[in-house]
């Protein structure tokens, strides 16, 4: 996969969770960005800042024919989207234990109404 390709297709995942789960709007990554940017973590605006950067250069800049640093490009990638995913997922509601406790109680309550009777 060239480097235009890899910048493309990582920014358009980025858009689309953005577009999807925080309702961003705009024509590009960094539009995007700004119209959810009060409800983001400000390092995770940093990066996806440096992502669209990068991608602009590559894709419109003719001197600009490779990423510098292309394990970094996608390290902040990969991180962005997982923030991004972990923002946006429903909330996990544990109740370790809770069943136990209510067997426990009923339990109690069983031998205690029997006693009883």
């Amino acid at each position: 996969m060239s480097d235009i390709e890899l910048a493309i297709t990582r920014v358009k995942a980025l858009e689309s969770l953005l577009e999807h789960a925080l309702g961003a709007t705009g024509k590009g990554l960094h539009e995007k960005v700004s119209s959810v940017q009060d409800r983001l973590p400000p390092q995770l605006v940093r990066k996806l800042r440096f992502v669209a950067t990068v991608r602009n250069k590559i894709v419109h800049e003719s001197a600009y024919t490779q990423i510098d640093d292309p394990g970094g490009f996608v390290r902040a990638c990969d991180e962005a989207e997982a923030e991004l995913r972990a923002l946006t997922a429903p909330p996990q509601v544990i109740n370790k234990g809770c069943f136990g406790l209510v067997a426990v109680a009923a339990g109690a309550a069983l031998i205690a109404w029997r006693a009883s009777a």
